[in-house]
């Protein structure tokens, strides 16, 4: 199958990189979150400075806990950040498609940045069984209650951009999350108030474990694959295959990839075997087009191979 390439003079433009030239509808710059990053980076690195200060002056380890939790998300929200800042620069010089990834790997750090802190809190939570301390629950209750209201106004901040943004949904489900903590805390302080048992501080620190835990593990996962350049999660290689074959002139198909550029982009490459000749650049434009609005495709790169007696190095479903 002879390669685009080697047609080019003959036929120019049968490599669709999906730019504006080329007529694909390549997305737009994601939305912008720097007010929101900065908002909530002040109003919980304050939070932690006063939670941490009361849970040592109250004896707390549950509020101890929450402020080390709280920490972990100013980290969180400073890499997010960062990789949502990087991820607006233009492509230059080695770096092609620009620092777009680099929002994979701050969700990345974020799952281990939560992975060191249960650890830790775990640990110092189990310590207190055999170590109790007096616990001042009322102080508990106000600092908790503080804590609420924080993280739930952090967490409206990145509501609107949560479902197409794996960086922007970690932080948002963390601080949806401490808020529930929070929450967790205040009935743990009502109860320390109410019967005097010690033990309840510990046992509301592993019960926050649990709650980090379960929403690190999605985090971590989802990293993980974009890590891997594994197909976004709602995205099936298999139905695209099966429309590209579909298309006017498409004998069959090859060397079909689809992966993350970033946490809010998605490239796809593709050979497409067409006995009957070259369509025209019009024609890629239009499958470009297509593969933005009926798969979200943000960067399609569509190969014309038109003899079917030359063979393609890459037709085998077994390289890369």
């Amino acid at each position: 199958m002879a390669q685009t390439h080697d047609h080019a003079d003959e036929h120019s433009g049968a490599h669709d990189h999906g730019h504006d030239h080329g007529g694909h509808g390549h997305s737009h710059a994601p939305k912008s979150f720097g007010k929101a990053f900065a908002i909530g980076t002040a109003l919980n690195l304050g939070f932690v400075i006063i939670e941490a200060g009361y849970g040592i002056a109250a004896g707390s380890m549950a509020l101890l806990a929450d402020a080390g939790h709280n920490l972990s998300d100013v980290l969180g929200l400073l890499i997010a950040w960062g990789a949502a800042t990087l991820g607006r620069r233009t492509p230059k010089g080695r770096y092609t498609y620009g620092f777009r990834s680099s929002s994979i790997l701050a969700a990345f750090l974020n799952a281990l940045l939560l992975l060191v802190a249960i650890v830790v809190i775990a640990v110092e939570a189990i310590r207190r069984f055999s170590e109790p301390a007096p616990v001042a629950g009322g102080t508990v209750m106000i600092v908790a209650t503080v804590g609420i209201v924080i993280n739930t106004a952090t967490a409206l901040l990145f509501m609107s951009g949560r479902k197409g943004d794996l960086n922007i949904k970690g932080a948002f489900l963390h601080m949806a999350a401490d808020a529930a903590v929070s929450a967790g805390v205040v009935v743990a302080g009502f109860f320390i108030v109410k019967t005097g048992l010690s033990w309840i501080d510990p046992v509301t620190s592993l019960v926050i474990v649990a709650v980090i835990a379960i929403g690190t593990w999605g985090l971590l996962r989802d990293s993980v694959n974009m890590s891997l350049q594994a197909a976004p999660p709602g995205i099936d290689p298999l139905e695209i295959g099966s429309f590209l074959r579909a298309q006017d002139g498409v004998q069959e198909f090859h060397d079909l990839h689809v992966w993350p550029m970033s946490t809010t982009e998605t490239a796809l490459t593709v050979h497409l075997l067409m006995p009957s000749g070259y369509p025209g650049d019009t024609y890629t434009a239009r499958v470009a087009a297509a593969l933005k609005e009926k798969f979200g495709i943000d960067h399609a790169t569509i190969q014309i191979e038109t003899d079917p007696a030359t063979p393609c190095e890459l037709e085998s479903d077994q390289t890369v």
